[in-house]
């Protein structure tokens, strides 16, 4: 049960319902929960990270604040918990696998921790949100955090002197308001080749650089190879 996963019992059931439906269901939805959830949130992991990071800068701190809270982790998180077999949604963004769209689970997530510091305090909402972001908390790097997978690549060649990579759209699938991209993220002078999918070219672009950073992780000790 979510409950269980989330390590905590709610005094009123209700909020929790309430965290748990989308707009397309009803009336009675979760989107004014999920407005106190983005504050408890962005409250939440800026204290833990100024607790964390004594001698990291203002700007630094929001940086990695803003990678910890935006949609893309968000939904990451709500993934790890299942939280998309929760969530009720109307019947045409069940059809068109809603549950598992970033944006609404992303938003539901926000309006569950919405949902425990109405029913707990702040002390509670803390408890849950530091829970629920685990590792990402825990081994949070600020060297890294708030920096696309495309950025970092790039300043990793850089350093090296390498140039920086080649993009390319290898398919485009999907009708037009749905599209789906696939590209391929090239790096010659260490013969990486590299895939990646996204609903937008920016978005398979990150993916392809992601896939690639990890071979050129690999690859600096001289062990990186180009895809099959």
């Amino acid at each position: 049960m979510l409950r269980e996963r989330l390590g905590y019992a709610f005094r009123q059931p209700d909020l929790l319902r309430h965290a748990l439906t989308h707009r397309s269901y009803g009336a009675s939805n979760n989107e004014r929960l999920e407005f106190v959830g983005d504050a408890v949130l962005n409250c939440v992991i800026g204290v833990v990270l100024y607790e964390r990071f004594a001698s990291l800068p203002e700007g630094d701190l929001s940086r990695v604040r803003a990678s910890l809270v935006n949609q893309e982790t968000l939904a990451r998180v709500a993934r790890s918990l299942a939280l998309g077999t929760e969530i009720k949604v109307g019947e045409g963004e069940q059809k068109s696998g809603g549950t598992d769209r970033a944006s609404i689970l992303a938003d539901a997530l926000e309006a569950v921790f919405g949902a425990v510091f109405l029913d707990g305090g702040f002390d509670a909402a803390r408890g849950v949100i530091v829970a629920c972001y685990g590792d990402l908390l825990a081994h949070a790097d600020p060297a890294l955090l708030g920096k696309d997978p495309k950025t970092r690549l790039q300043e990793w060649l850089q350093a090296r002197r390498l140039p920086v990579p080649d993009y390319a759209i290898i398919v485009t699938s999907g009708e037009a308001h749905a599209q789906i991209f696939e590209v391929e993220c090239r790096i010659p002078a260490l013969g990486i080749v590299t895939g990646g999918r996204g609903n937008s070219r920016r978005a398979a672009e990150q993916a392809a650089a992601e896939v690639a950073l990890e071979r050129a992780g690999q690859g600096e000790g001289g062990d990186a190879r180009a895809d099959d």
